[in-house]
């Protein structure tokens, strides 16, 4: 049997999509990124963000500089931060270092993907086709799973009827 080499982001996104019983996770290299999620929009809606987990396993610091989705014109990288009793948004211009040994978590409140210029709403339950990229690992595509639009991290689903799907081996409270 011969064995093909495939970019780390395609063959991860292929062995996500074999197996609904899967967790939703995808390898890049060194990199594993943890349960892409967003929240669904309200009609209308002309941005929404980005949520995920990187964990880096390498010996090298990697750098998250973007990502995007097939649903919005463009996105960025933003953090939030408390000044004065009020929350501030900002771009990362430079990106998000992901240390090496580490895990750095994109969460509401906190480090995000901004989506912006949305051409079509976001809908619980559905997958949406988008990109992260990097500065060592290059482009990876992943899917974002759609949560409701309240959801303050993914919700457990099961698209057999198991609960334990997306939650499985790893924590999203980090």
């Amino acid at each position: 049997m011969r064995l093909h080499a495939f970019p780390a982001g395609l063959l991860a996104l292929g062995l996500a999509a074999t197996s609904p019983a899967q967790a939703h996770d995808y390898k890049a290299g060194p990199l594993t990124i943890g349960h892409p999620w967003s929240r669904a929009t309200p009609g209308g809606a002309r941005v929404a963000a980005g949520y995920l987990t990187v964990t880096n396993t390498g010996t090298e610091p990697d750098r998250l500089t973007g990502g995007a989705i097939e649903a919005a014109g463009r996105g960025e990288l933003h953090t939030m931060s408390m000044k004065g009793g009020v929350m501030k948004m900002a771009p990362l211009a430079d990106g998000l270092a992901i240390p090496q040994g580490q895990t750095v978590t994109l969460a509401p409140s906190g480090h995000h993907l901004m989506f912006l210029d949305l051409t079509t709403p976001l809908k619980k339950g559905e997958r949406v086709k988008g990109t992260l990229r990097f500065e060592r690992a290059g482009t990876v595509p992943v899917e974002f799973a759609v949560e409701s639009l309240a959801a303050k991290a993914p919700e457990t689903r099961s698209e057999k009827g198991s609960d334990a799907h997306d939650r499985a081996g790893h924590d999203h409270g980090h």
